[in-house]
């Protein structure tokens, strides 16, 4: 290709700076990331992949340039996923192992995290410290608000975010305190007062930590200040496939369109990258302006503000934060919608890199700034090779996406932002499924403008977004508008006008039709109320004031800096120094999480020759496979071979239960998803692109069975269905006052752990052996599975985790399919095989929570007791038999929560369905049939006219019971969190308060729930919770400690070498944990239901007295010698210092024809009180507090227990208020990556977030005393559920719908402002069901 219209310019070598290190790449690829390069070629594997689209933040890295004209260096974060090398010419790049670690000084940032607690798996952690650390490179004592700012592009999903937000307040110039004397406590009195008693509230010493000092930081290189200020000269990069030409002027610019049109322009890369990376598109030639003074203006001038195309939305933020500071009010109207909806567009290191003109010109629905500049009346500077030109921006929106406003050769240049005028009034709104960095579901920008003195409309503009496939003009609705004083009558036309202009079919793409609709005519209606508010101000005499009772509806929810507190138990002040159990000890890794130095399964260096895979998965939920065709993949670049069902040595198919579970489909496929085959390739973008190419002829099959309700028509069930009864149910319903009957929808959730699905497999050249690197929950099934499909002995296949980022459930056989795919290549192939899924790939195949659909009649007395329950559970368990039949056991033996049921039938069934099979998801089960009962309580509170907390104590558990299952129940530790969660929440004075509120506000409305939870813990049959370990002393007197459990983000490697520490008397820092192997302790039971601590902490403990008692006649001699001295003598009298430990597990049994049996060990028990507002306009609501109060028996690490209370509280708020799985009606899954699926982020804790461990019990079943508490958390989430919840019924009951109803979950915006049935969702067309095929189906 001929270089000529670029400048004359040859191949350009790429100069660059990472870590203060100098980088020159000779052969630079334009579509290379940085962050596959930093990890790849440099090494640098502490900046992580979590999604590859921008949005979860795990691959934060800092940029820094030099900018000549102003002689400043700007310090930014930013997604290396995002950032093209090419991009980076003349750019510092700083990565985390650039600012600090463990063999040198590790930085501030990563001491307070690490420290503070605020890591669990640690995967996140890098990028947390690196939005920080950008952060406090810019402003050194930051405000929280730039902290919660700083954070909102990235997501934790263990800790709950609130220890990491406390490792950040401690640079805060700002007061942590409280600053609030609510219920006439504050949180330093509370501080003083627990002083007094056995009880602590700090988890960390900031005593401790080294101060901030900015003088330390990296200098930015002196080379690229030159550079920078020398003569800019083109930059082209020719790539495999990419040539990528950086221009240094407007007039190169206009030549290059000119001669490339359809080559696309790139400055943040977060428009066109997702296009290439998630869309398959390729463009030959790419244009990056970024280097172009002409669009990095700024400029004030007497009409407003104008600003250069590729000028960042920072930047954008900054111009316009200035000029809102230094000029009228009257006159800064739109830059003042504008800088309210920057606050919530994207994360930080998104708006730092992404462009106001890629904004624009994408033309996107889903734009919050498009709508505003739009109504604006702002104008758009267009310049091509030919002409310039000034045109509206509204003017782009005119007729659709498929406008021909501009030409492909023009450029957009800059765009004029003008004052607003006297008179004129602009607002802005959204809704979004996350208040921050999620995209709109609809957003909207309305402007009127009176004449002068009048309330008389002269010109009015409608803009919406989310509508329509780009920004929509209700110009009909305008026009039929102006000359209309602004009164209720012009409301109603308005709204009527403005439904007929701005239709949405049934079947739009997005769904949530009739929500979206509501919203339309509900954001207008937030316009009218905040004009006419405006409009008295200025006069009131002449203009009335909105009711009082709506003013809360023009006050955004706002994310606040939570204030938490965490109390705990101290330890007994006899117990020694030295001994850590009891003490909130900092996860043993917690520092490497926060250096990058932790390394995950991708970490792992790369291996002699390996070859990366890819899969080709199923396009059809049920289709016969006519052929499939990989010659053109074959002559793809770098492809080695392909892999399929045919390569498998062993057996092809893996047996839980009597439906097999399929490693590669074979002659059908039966869900969206499933894998067909496999490409190996020498680069994992080859694979990719190879695995592309495969073509697949199906014939389709008949039926299609996707939700759970076609599951029930077509009776297509797992076997065995389930049933628990006891006493008479049919005759207790004879006897009881009233009846209720109903069903709940309980969606399904992704486990969306931070790292991906990950196994390196390594053959070993010799007897067939494997080492298997993965990252799984059950190393013993990875080694089973693989052994089945290779058809070789168990003792040739080798796994090791060292740690995984997160798994939830999601790891155990899931990761043994994925293991076994890429087994049978590395057997195929002989090489070493990566197999690493993509956020996308990952959660299209490997499945979640199952939804469940419970139906119940329940009988009770008219004072609000139960006699009698009969309810089914129906499981959609996906393709494939999985843990579906297990979960449903579960479901059933939980369901009764923390409630006596004297007489009880459940039926259980998991629907075989063409979807992919769900599987182990934390709580397993429970968290769906346990909202089921408290949906039913709440409506036996609505029916019989009594407060949900009366129903909920009158029914619960007050004395030793036998429960359904007829084993005992001791519930005085229920009773007690109970009442001490009341105490604590203050519940019955918020409660008035909380009536007092909604009785003065009509269109915001408050709710308060208060949640008792028994969680029986243990696993059956008894035999999975079998425990090993392994204990080596060596001469030194350092111990070597080996158990099967998996470290995953629950401490467990730091409480066993607690437990170890207190057993062997000796310091923690003599102890190490090196991996959990197949070939340390064989037949490891699973990492799963809680029992982690529990079973291994007793194996390490008895392999730890093991060696104690024979070290004791050495000891009894020498009892002032060291416990080196101790060890060198029993090496010498030849004693052996090497132990195993065995823990045989529990008694668990479950008779399911008797309804009989002990299938649990004991019972954890807690109580959550949560307290939320909604905005009954828009649905979407705030978290204000939680209260919880959690029974774990002693707790051997409060930092930890209380790190994963809160953990999997914030995931059940995920569960029950947001996170929704769409598929479409053909079964594909839509929620692919954080951008469609969004899990709760920091802007979603609670503002005032409390966790109480209950006073020190006894549980003589477990280590210490302890309790099994990882999973029991989650399910207190739905305490927002049902806040939300009472919030709806006190807005159902002023709006006068009498009446029970039911709420599905998640509880998301669409679902509560539906459920607020008002005079604008009456306006909303209904579309008849059969009348169109809907986008997405709740399955």
């Amino acid at each position: 290709m001929s270089l000529c219209t670029a400048g004359q310019a040859g191949p350009t070598e790429l100069i660059f700076y990472v870590n203060g290190r100098k980088i020159i790449e000779k052969n630079a690829d334009p579509e290379q990331m940085l962050l596959s390069y930093i990890r790849k070629r440099l090494r640098l594997t502490g900046t992580k992949y979590g999604c590859g689209g921008g949005g979860c933040g795990a691959c934060t890295v800092m940029i820094s340039t030099y900018e000549p004209v102003s002689k400043k260096i700007r310090h930014c974060s930013a997604n290396a996923c995002l950032l093209p090398i090419c991009s980076l010419h003349g750019v510092a790049v700083t990565t985390v192992e650039g600012i600090g670690s463990s063999k040198t000084r590790i930085h501030p940032v990563q001491e307070r995290l690490a420290k503070c607690h605020g890591s669990q798996c640690g995967f996140c952690t890098p990028g947390m410290v690196m939005s920080m650390y950008a952060l406090l490179r810019n402003h050194p004592e930051p405000s929280w608000e730039q902290i919660t700012s700083a954070l909102a592009g990235n997501l934790c999903r263990c800790t709950g975010y609130r220890p990491i937000l406390d490792g950040c307040k401690t640079f805060c110039k700002e007061p942590s305190c409280c600053q609030s004397k609510e219920n006439g406590k504050c949180c330093l009195d509370q501080e003083d007062k627990l002083k007094e008693e056995e009880i602590s509230t700090k988890l960390f010493s900031p005593d401790e930590f080294q101060p901030l000092d900015p003088t330390q930081e990296f200098i930015f290189p002196p080379e690229l200040m030159t550079m920078a200020e020398k003569p800019k000269r083109t930059l082209v990069f020719q790539g495999e496939r990419t040539m990528w030409i950086s221009p240094t002027s407007l007039k190169e610019l206009l030549e290059l369109k000119a001669t490339y049109p359809k080559a696309p322009l790139i400055v943040g890369n977060t428009s066109v990258g997702p296009e290439m990376k998630f869309k398959g598109m390729h463009h030959p030639i790419v244009i990056s302006p970024t280097r172009i003074l002409d669009l990095n203006v700024v400029r004030y001038t007497d009409k407003g503000l104008t600003i250069g195309a590729a000028c960042s939305l920072a930047v954008l933020k900054d111009a316009l934060t200035k000029i809102v500071t230094e000029s009228p009010g009257e006159k800064t109207q739109i830059f003042r919608v504008l800088l309210h909806q920057l606050k919530t567009l994207g994360g930080q290191q998104i708006k730092n890199v992404a462009s106001l003109g890629g904004n624009i010109m994408s033309r996107k629905s889903t734009s919050d700034l498009n709508p505003i500049l739009a109504v604006g009346n702002c104008t758009l500077s267009l310049a091509s090779r030919e002409r310039t030109r000034w045109i509206p921006l509204s003017d782009i929106f005119a007729n659709g996406i498929d406008n021909n406003t501009f030409s492909p050769e023009e450029v957009l240049v800059s765009v004029h932002i003008p004052y607003s005028r006297k008179g004129e009034f602009v607002s802005a709104f959204r809704q979004a499924q996350r208040r921050e960095n999620a995209l709109p579901i609809a957003n909207a920008a309305m402007r009127v403008f009176f004449v002068e003195g009048t309330d008389i409309i002269m010109d009015f503009g409608i803009f919406y977004g989310g509508i329509g496939s780009t920004t929509i003009y209700a110009k009909q609705t305008c026009e039929a508008l102006r000359g209309r004083p602004w009164n209720e009558e012009m409301l109603d036309e308005a709204c009527r006008l403005v439904l007929k202009e701005v239709s949405l079919p049934g079947s739009a793409p997005g769904g949530k039709v009739e929500y979206r609709r509501t919203l339309i005519v509900s954001f207008l209606f937030k316009f009218y109320l905040e004009v006419l508010q405006s409009l008295n101000w200025k006069d009131p005499h002449q203009y009335p004031n909105i009711p009082e009772k709506y003013g809360s509806a023009l006050q955004d929810f706002q994310t606040q800096m939570p204030q938490t507190e965490q109390i705990y138990q101290k330890v007994n002040p006899e117990q020694l120094p030295r001994d850590p159990v009891g003490r909130p000890v900092m996860h043993q890794a917690g520092i490497k999480h926060a250096t990058g130095e932790a390394l995950y399964c991708d970490d792992i260096r790369a291996v002699d020759e390996e070859l990366f895979l890819a899969v080709v998965t199923s396009s059809r939920a049920h289709a016969k496979i006519v052929s499939i065709e990989a010659s053109e993949a074959l002559r793809e670049p770098g492809v080695y071979d392909i892999v399929t069902a045919q390569d498998v040595p062993g057996k092809n198919e893996f047996f839980f239960y009597s439906d097999a579970e399929i490693i590669f489909a074979k002659d059908k496929v039966i869900c969206v998803g499933q894998i067909v085959c496999a490409v190996v390739a020498d680069s994992a973008v080859h694979a990719k692109q190879a695995a592309a190419k495969v073509k697949i002829e199906y014939d389709a099959l008949e039926p299609v069975i996707l939700t759970i309700e076609d599951a029930i028509k077509h009776n297509s069930f797992f076997e065995p269905q389930r049933k628990l009864e006891k006493g008479n149910v049919d005759a207790a319903f004879e006897t009881v006052d009233q009846i209720l009957e109903g069903e709940i929808h309980v969606g399904g959730q992704e486990h969306f752990y931070m790292e991906t699905q990950s196994v390196l497999v390594v053959p070993k050249g010799e007897d067939k052996e494997i080492d298997i690197y993965v990252s799984t929950q059950h190393p013993a099934l990875i080694q089973e599975m693989v052994s089945s499909c290779l058809g070789v002995p168990a003792n040739r296949i080798m796994c090791h985790v060292k740690r995984i980022g997160g798994a939830f459930g999601g790891k155990i056989g899931k990761a043994g399919l994925l293991a076994s795919v890429a087994a049978v290549a590395a057997n195929k192939t002989g090489h070493a095989v990566r197999f690493i899924l993509d956020r996308g790939d990952d959660m299209l195949i490997t499945g979640g929570r199952h939804p469940v659909v419970g139906k119940y009649k329940v009988g009770f007395m008219n004072d609000g007791r139960i006699v009698g329950v009969d309810a089914k559970y129906y499981v959609n368990g996906g393709c494939t038999p999985d843990d579906s039949i297990l979960v449903t056991e579960v479901a059933l033996l939980k369901m009764d929560n923390a409630y006596k049921i004297p007489n009880l039938r459940c039926y259980g069934y998991a629907c075989k369905t063409n979807l992919p099979s769900n599987t182990a998801f934390r709580g397993f089960g429970f968290p769906q049939s346990g909202l089921v009962t408290e949906c039913w309580i709440t409506g036996i509170a609505a029916k019989s006219g009594l407060s949900p907390e009366k129903v909920r104590e009158i029914n619960m558990y007050k004395e030793t019971e036998r429960i359904s299952y007829i084993q005992e129940l001791h519930p005085e530790n229920l009773i007690n969190c109970w009442k001490e969660c009341m105490e604590k929440s203050a519940y019955y004075s918020r409660k008035t308060s909380v009536e007092e509120f909604n009785k003065q506000n009509y269109w915001k409305k408050k709710g308060i729930a208060i949640i008792p939870m028994t969680f029986p813990f243990g696993i059956n049959p008894g035999f999975l919770s079998q425990a090993a370990a392994l204990v080596h002393i060596y001469t030194d007197g350092s111990v070597l400690l080996t158990h099967g459990g998996i470290e995953m983000g629950q401490g467990i490697h730091t409480k066993m070498i607690q437990v170890a520490s207190r057993e062997l008397k000796i310091p923690m820092s003599n102890i190490h944990f090196c991996e959990t192997s197949t070939t340390t302790v064989p037949n490891a039971c699973a990492s799963v239901a809680s029992i982690g601590t529990d079973v291994n902490g007793m194996a390490v403990k008895d392999a730890c007295q093991t060696l104690l008692k024979r070290l004791e006649p050495i000891i009894s001699k020498n009892p002032k010698g060291t416990w080196t001295d101790w060890i060198k003598e029993a090496f010498e009298q030849s004693i052996n210092l090497s132990s195993t430990g065995y823990f045989r597990g529990y008694n668990a049994d479950m008779d399911w024809e008797k309804s009989q049996g002990h299938p649990f060990t004991y019972f954890v028990f807690g109580a959550a009180c949560s307290e939320v507002e909604i905005d009954c306009l828009t649905g979407d609501h705030k978290n204000i507090r939680t209260d919880i109060v959690m029974d774990i028996g002693c707790s051997i690490n409060p930092a930890v227990d209380i790190g994963q209370i809160e953990g999997a509280f914030v995931q059940g708020i995920g569960l029950y208020t947001m996170e929704e799985l769409k598929y479409s009606p053909e079964g594909v899954l839509y929620t692919r990556g954080p951008d469609q699926y969004k899990i709760p982020a920091v802007c979603d804790i609670p503002e005032q977030f409390s966790v109480s461990l209950l006073s020190s019990s006894q549980n003589p079943y477990a280590i210490y005393s302890s309790k099994g508490m990882g999973e029991a958390g989650l399910f207190l989430g739905c305490s927002v559920f049902f806040a939300i919840w009472d919030a709806v019924a006190a807005v159902r009951k002023e709006r006068g719908l009498s009446g029970t109803f039911t709420l599905n979950s998640p509880l998301t915006p669409e679902r509560i402002r539906m459920a607020c049935a008002d005079q604008f969702t009456e306006l909303s067309a209904k579309d008849e069901p059969v009348s169109f095929i809907p986008w997405a189906i709740s399955i």
